[in-house]
């Protein structure tokens, strides 16, 4: 008489669609606690920083627009400089507090793995949350600064949009996974004096990086944030050089890729032990 072979009652593992679907509601209480205090950081100060740098600054600065990279006014230039650097430091606001707080202080991702969700799950839901944010914020920054006529076409701005996105997923991803392994929160102070802080400043946010000299030009030509900053620099004017801009969407989609990598591995050790 043959066996009757046991049905497996291992549970089936979540499609990435049901795993975050599964989560919705709660990332949707979270952005309903703490939206109002994102305004401010997120949509009035650096507009605030537009007009002060742009518009003020900027009407005191005469170069010619080859020494600008082709914008035809400081304003022109700086803008989609700054909209690709706030992206970046809201992908990595999004993911070095608030992953520790998940971890260590509120413990919700312990919370999580209670559940049929896996690690996968939370790292996808977290950076879905985290596309969303820095979407919208990009999206209405570009919005608002139309009409002050610094895109050089209709469709430029539509595809920087989409460049300054994935600059801020490429970081959000890395940053994750360097969140998930520290210990401490102190860490999150070096990252942003001895990481964010000089990217801003020398990934051509403000000034084109030919200034810096041939050495350090070269340095932030390898810079996340600099092919980020000139992707969406050259869609916003019209200047764009499909050979480099295919450069940097590889750059920044390979980035992307394997920071996801590396942030889930990076949770997985860490909730495991």
């Amino acid at each position: 008489m043959s066996a009757t072979p046991i049905a497996s009652t291992a549970p089936s593992r979540l499609s990435v669609r049901d795993g975050i679907g599964r989560q919705l509601d709660y990332w949707w209480t979270v952005y309903k606690r703490t939206w109002r205090g994102g305004i401010i950081s997120s949509f009035v100060s650096p507009l605030f920083y537009v007009v002060g740098m742009g518009v003020l600054l900027g009407g005191f600065i005469q170069v010619d627009p080859a020494r600008l990279e082709g914008a035809p006014s400081y304003l022109a230039f700086i803008v989609p400089g700054l909209v690709a650097a706030h992206a970046m430091q809201m992908a990595v606001g999004e993911t070095t507090y608030p992953v520790m707080g998940g971890i260590k202080w509120h413990k919700s991702y312990h919370a999580q793995m209670a559940t049929p969700l896996e690690v996968r799950d939370l790292v996808n839901a977290h950076l879905v949350f985290v596309l969303a944010r820095v979407a919208s914020a990009c999206a209405i920054f570009m919005l608002v600064l139309a009409p002050f006529g610094v895109f050089a076409s209709w469709w430029g701005p539509f595809l920087a949009w989409g460049a300054q996105v994935l600059v801020g997923m490429a970081f959000a991803t890395v940053v994750f996974g360097f969140s998930a392994r520290l210990r401490s929160e102190e860490g999150f102070g070096v990252l942003f004096r001895l990481g964010v802080v000089p990217l801003v400043l020398f990934s051509g946010s403000f000034f084109p990086v030919s200034n810096l000299g041939p050495l350090l030009e070269w340095v932030a030509r390898f810079t996340p944030l600099w092919h980020g900053v000139n992707l969406s620099r050259m869609l916003c004017l019209d200047t764009v050089d499909w050979p480099l801009a295919v450069l940097h969407v590889v750059v920044l989609g390979t980035i992307t890729a394997a920071g996801w990598l590396w942030a889930i591995r990076g949770l997985e050790r860490r909730l495991s032990s």
